[in-house]
């Protein structure tokens, strides 16, 4: 396997070369196929986007070429009518032969239909403008853009308004409805476009993502792989902590703070203590996640440096949260399960005005349960309010918050003996329940201004505070037991961290002769703040065969402070550029500036470092539904110290180089497979000559295979699937043998989750769910036993769905088969079992 990814990385390139080259000759593919965003069809069409088993082979002689790029002439408009209909109003193009499929979008409350190789030919000039052409419509637009192609804009008041489109002869036909409405009654014969901004779909296959580019871009044309976990996955799974939806797309979980849900993940055998909301960096080890008010997940593979800063290299988690929605919306949600599970929740939203111009949002959460762990049980409440004030049609203001209050008892998990064993009943709880008064508050607070320009050029400026004030006193082990006792402390800890994010991003669309280009350039200014103290004393040891709770509170003693502050001046940019129809270069850069200063382990912190982090990458489209890509990236994370000749240590940097497939293998259905080799550099390890230093010698790499599939295989049924091969081990250190697998990363991981809902008859709204999650063995830390590892499992969960109307009924069965396995652990002595066989039920209702 050591050499899998050259000759892996050789034969791809090479069939990507070969593509390329067979579609230099046959550039006049037809534009039928275009993927059109947002357009569903009730009927079969000429302008169905072509599968794979369907598509025509690509040109392979003159007169081929000749007779596609004659196919794929530019149409011509001729007329634009506009004509009054009873619930609105008809806009009909006239032309002389058939008009291209059409690709909408919505803008404010601006409906856009773009129609690709066309051209505006009137005979009164190239623009066709309406002001107020029927009621709640400001205005419609028909001009032609620089890509040859043909943008219809058409403006409401107060929302955007739906347009069914069809085809008469050669004319295409806009029937728009005023108004607010977001449906429009399908026509058996026609195209349908349907304007759902407000709307959350139930589908599984989201095709569009933000993470990679910061840009609305369809994750088919972006070069790297990247999976987004839509809401629909997390309401089926009845996911309550938001790591636990990252399994689908075979992300594993690297510690679990104190049993809180809070704690890290690894992606491509690294581990990541930080993750992303709304594009600014949250939550790290100590923090959670609510997921009452989560739209979606997007995951980032691989170094992400360029758009996010200070990252390690094996990727970033994204969550989006929900917005407010221009129609009265209201769901409320009930669940109730084992170990005195208990859960509701409310998510409201609509207009504030009659004019719609100030929206709401409010999702609110109750959580109160105990566990399968013994003296275990949680508390904890969610409220988040958002307000979106559009002050015009191109112009928003939106305000958001989130306030967490957690009380959780501080669970260590279970430990191994001092062979590696792991012998303890999974309930055991190892600490003293009476001295636990943790607890943990979390407040987000920030804003978004968004300006549209015009139809090129938009500007974003964003602010973020993030909060995590954690406070109390817990017990947890020193060291691995000796003759069955372990050794443990009392701990009483002051910790407060906190994160200021200001980013301001223009993005404009342009062209330089035919070439498009789409510019993203953006500054981002954080500061991270954190103060912690804490007071400890020794405990008697527990006997964790036969513990006795019963101790007295005994006095505590000051033992560690920590002040540090770290501020970040990112700048960067970055162009999407369209070479050809099917060709699309991604390349971009971001200088960074670290500024680290204070006290931390006794010792001064007072470093400055600077780094670039370059990333670059093509996808080539050989066919409509498949794009190959191939890219390279860096990212970089600052370090702290001196080595013995008084040197500060430098960044530690990543490289990887990646390739990979993605597929529209039905309208509905997505699949990616991806190959990567990424480095890791400047390793901080022992220095042969000083045992007390460190230097930066070391190295880490990390290779591997990751599939995803993702959407609606036949009508009700989806599918959500993963399997990731990750070789990643040491390849230079002074401390850790040459070799050794990462700490807790499993060579094999695979989950598999589909639902079947009954679409028609008595049985309607009946559904069912199945999960499948396989975890191989994982190795243990460098410290630990020789013996200790995490064995491998596989876990089967189950699920029961009924829908009417606007009721739903769920059952959730999670480890059907009581599977007794370990999710993760820090450490041979802080090591978390897995729940076993429980179940929740769930009614929820929404209008």
């Amino acid at each position: 396997m050591k050499n899998f990814q050259l000759v892996l990385i050789l034969k791809l390139v090479g069939v990507m070369l070969l593509s390329v080259a067979q579609s230099t000759l046959a550039q006049g593919v037809e534009e039928e196929g275009n993927r059109a965003v947002s357009i569903s069809t009730t009927s079969t069409s000429a302008s169905a986007i072509p599968r794979l088993n369907d598509i025509a082979p690509a040109a392979t002689t003159v007169d081929d070429w000749v007779e596609q790029i004659a196919q794929a002439s530019i149409v011509q408009v001729t007329g634009v009518q506009l004509n009054a209909t009873a619930d609105g109003f008809e806009l009909v193009l006239e032309a002389a032969e058939a008009l291209p499929p059409v690709e909408t979008s919505v803008i404010g409350n601006a409906l856009i239909a773009d129609i690709p190789n066309t051209v505006l030919s009137l005979s009164d000039g190239d623009e066709f403008q309406q002001v107020n052409p029927a009621e709640g419509i400001a205005l419609v637009t028909v001009t032609n853009r620089r890509d040859n192609s043909i943008r219809v804009a058409i403006t409401g008041l107060n929302a955007p308004p739906t347009a069914d489109v069809r085809a008469e002869a050669q004319n295409l036909v806009l029937g728009v409805t005023t108004g607010s409405a977001t449906e429009v009654a399908q026509d058996q014969e026609a195209i349908q476009v349907v304007a759902t901004g407000d709307e959350t779909e139930d589908d599984y296959y989201t095709p569009e993502a933000t993470t990679a580019t910061r840009t609305d871009t369809p994750i088919r044309d972006i070069p790297a792989s990247i999976q987004v976990i839509p809401q629909q996955v997390l309401e089926d799974q009845n996911i309550v902590e938001y790591r636990d939806a990252l399994q689908n797309v075979g992300v594993t979980t690297d510690g679990n703070y104190g049993g809180t849900g809070a704690g890290s993940f690894i992606l491509r055998g690294f581990t990541q203590d930080f993750n992303f909301r709304n594009g600014f960096r949250s939550n790290d080890f100590y923090g959670l996640s609510e997921t009452a008010n989560i739209e979606r997940i997007e995951v980032l593979r691989g170094p992400a440096s360029v758009l996010f800063g200070q990252t390690q290299p094996g990727g970033v988690v994204n969550i989006v949260t929900e917005q407010p929605l221009s129609e009265p919306y209201f769901a409320a949600e009930f669940t109730v399960g084992q170990f005195s599970f208990y859960r509701p929740s409310i998510d409201l939203s609509g207009p504030l005005t009659d004019n719609g111009d100030l929206l709401y949002r409010l999702n609110v959460a109750y959580q109160n349960s105990g566990s399968f762990r013994d003296e275990v049980h949680t508390e904890r409440f969610f409220i988040a309010p958002v307000l979106r004030w559009n002050i015009s049609d191109n112009t928003s203001l939106t305000f958001e918050f989130e306030y967490l209050y957690n009380d959780p008892v501080f669970d260590r998990g279970v430990t191994a003996l001092s062979d590696g064993s792991l012998v303890l009943p999974i309930d055991r709880f190892l600490g003293y329940p009476h001295l636990d008064e943790f607890e943990q508050q979390q407040v987000r607070a920030g804003y978004t201004f968004e300006h549209q320009f015009n139809d090129d050029w938009r500007v974003r400026n964003a602010f973020s505070f993030f909060s995590d004030f954690q406070n109390g006193t817990k017990t947890e082990s020193t060291a691995l037991p000796e003759n069955g006792l372990l050794p443990m402390e009392y701990v009483d800890d002051d910790f407060l961290r906190q994160d200021y994010g200001l980013q301001t991003e223009v993005i404009g669309e342009f062209a330089t002769g035919p070439l498009e280009h789409q510019l993203l350039v953006g500054l981002d200014l954080n500061r991270r703040t954190s103060v912690y103290t804490s007071r400890d004393t020794d405990l008697p040891s527990l006997n964790i065969f036969d513990p006795n709770y019963d101790i007295e509170v005994p006095e505590l003693q000051p033992s560690f402070s920590q002040n540090v502050r770290t501020d970040n001046l990112g700048i960067y940019i970055q162009d999407q550029i369209d070479l050809l129809d099917n060709l699309h270069l991604l390349i971009g850069g971001r200088f960074d500036i670290v500024d680290q200063e204070g006290v931390s382990f006794g010792s001064v912190v007072d470093q400055v470092d600077d780094a670039f982090s370059p990333r670059i990458g093509i996808v080539y489209q050989p066919i409509e539904p498949l794009s190959l890509y191939a890219s390279y990236s860096q990212s970089f994370v600052p370090q702290t110290g001196l080595s013995r000749t008084g040197e500060a240590f430098v960044p530690e940097r990543s490289t990887q180089y990646e390739i990979g497939i993605k597929a529209d293998i039905t309208d509905d259905l997505f699949a990616t497979l991806a190959a990567y080799y990424l480095t890791k550099a400047n390793v901080a390890t022992s220095d042969p000559e000083d045992s007390d230093f460190q230097i930066q010698v070391g190295e880490q790499r990390s290779q591997g295979i990751e599939f995803n599939i993702v959407g609606e295989i036949l009508p009700g049924w989806n599918i959500i699937g993963a399997y990731n091969y990750t070789d990643a081990e040491v390849t230079e250190d002074n401390d850790i043998e040459i070799g050794s697998r990462l700490d807790d990363v499993p060579e094999h991981a695979a989950s598999l989750w589909t639902t079947y809902e009954i679409q028609s008859g008595d049985l309607q709204g009946l559904g069912f769910g199945l999960g499948l999650l396989y975890v191989s063995e994982r190795s243990g830390f460098s410290f630990d036993p020789p013996g200790f590892e995490l064995p491998s499992y596989f876990r089967t969960d189950a699920a029961l769905y009924y829908r009417r109307d606007n009721w739903r009924a769920q059952l959730n069965f999670e480890n059907l088969f009581d599977t007794e396995y370990y999710e993760t652990s820090q450490t041979a002595r802080i090591v978390y079992p897995g729940a076993p066989f429980n179940v929740r039920a769930t009614i929820s209702y929404e209008f």
